[in-house]
C-alpha cells in the first residue's frame, strides 16, 4: 500500500494561538478522509490524540491514527520494564479504508487494494516505530527497524499463521472478531467493520482484551 504520511503531533502547550493553528490544520487531513474514523469507544475516559494520516500518491487519505492514553515515545524493553520509571499505558486504533484495486486519479497505474492484512501492517509497524531492543546501539535501529517491518508484513499476510490468535471485541456495540498478536513489545491487533474500514491497534501497557472501538462522531473535537 503506497501511501505518504503526514504528521499531526500536537504542539506543544506553552505557545496557546500556535498550539490551536497546529491543531487546526492537525484535523483538516481527517476531514479530507471519505470514510468514518474509529477510536476506543465511550468506556475509555483517558486523553485521546489525532496522529498522522496516510495519503495515497493522488492525495487521497488511505488511513489515520487516533491515539489514547500516554503519548508514546521511542522506548525499549529495559525502560519499558525498568522500576525507575513508569510503563507507559497507551492504544492507538488505525482506521484503513476498504479500498479495492482501482486506477490511480491521473490514470498511470493502479493503487493496491487494502485489506485486513493493510490494517495489520500499519499496526505492527506502528508499534515498532516506538521500540528497540534494550541491548541495541542507537545506530543499528534504522537496520533492526526495517529488518522488523518486514518481519511485520510477512505476518499481516498470513493472518491464519500461529503467530495470530482470535479475539472478539465490541464495534459500535456488535462482538466482533479480530486477529491478536502479543510480542515482547506491546499487542498488535486487525478487523473490518461493516462501516466500510478495516480497524488495526496496537498498544501497551493497557489491555487489549476489555477494548471497545466506535465511530468517532466529530472529529473536529480533537483540534
Amino acid at each position: 500500500m503506497e501511501t505518504t504520511s503526514r504528521s499531526v503531533a500536537q504542539a506543544p502547550a506553552a505557545e496557546g494561538g500556535q498550539q490551536s493553528a497546529s491543531a487546526r490544520r492537525t484535523v483538516d487531513g481527517y476531514l479530507l478522509a471519505p470514510f468514518p474514523w474509529y477510536g476506543l469507544d465511550e468506556a475509555f475516559t483517558g486523553p485521546r490524540r489525532l496522529m498522522q494520516v496516510g495519503m495515497a500518491a493522488d492525495g487521497a487519505v488511505e488511513h489515520g491514527s487516533i491515539g489514547h492514553g500516554d503519548e508514546p515515545s521511542v522506548r525499549n524493553e529495559h525502560v519499558a520494564a525498568s522500576g525507575d520509571e513508569p510503563r507507559e499505558k497507551f492504544a492507538v486504533v488505525v482506521t484503513v479504508a476498504a479500498n479495492p484495486s482501482r486506477r490511480s486519479a491521473d490514470g498511470t497505474g493502479l493503487l493496491e487494494a487494502t485489506s485486513v492484512s493493510s490494517a495489520a501492517w500499519l499496526a505492527g509497524v506502528g508499534l515498532l516505530s516506538f521500540t528497540w531492543p534494550g541491548q541495541m546501539d542507537h545506530s543499528l535501529r534504522d537496520d533492526w527497524l526495517e529488518q522488523q517491518t518486514e518481519t511485520a508484513w510477512a505476518l499481516a499476510d498470513d493472518l491464519s499463521g500461529p503467530e495470530w490468535s482470535t479475539l472478539s471485541l465490541p464495534v459500535d456495540g456488535v462482538p466482533t472478531p479480530f486477529h491478536y498478536r502479543e510480542s515482547e513489545f506491546g499487542w498488535v491487533l486487525a478487523g473490518s467493520t461493516p462501516a466500510g474500514v478495516h480497524l488495526g491497534a496496537y498498544g501497551r501497557g493497557m489491555s487489549a482484551y476489555g477494548l471497545g472501538f466506535a465511530v468517532v462522531k466529530d472529529i473536529t473535537a480533537y483540534a
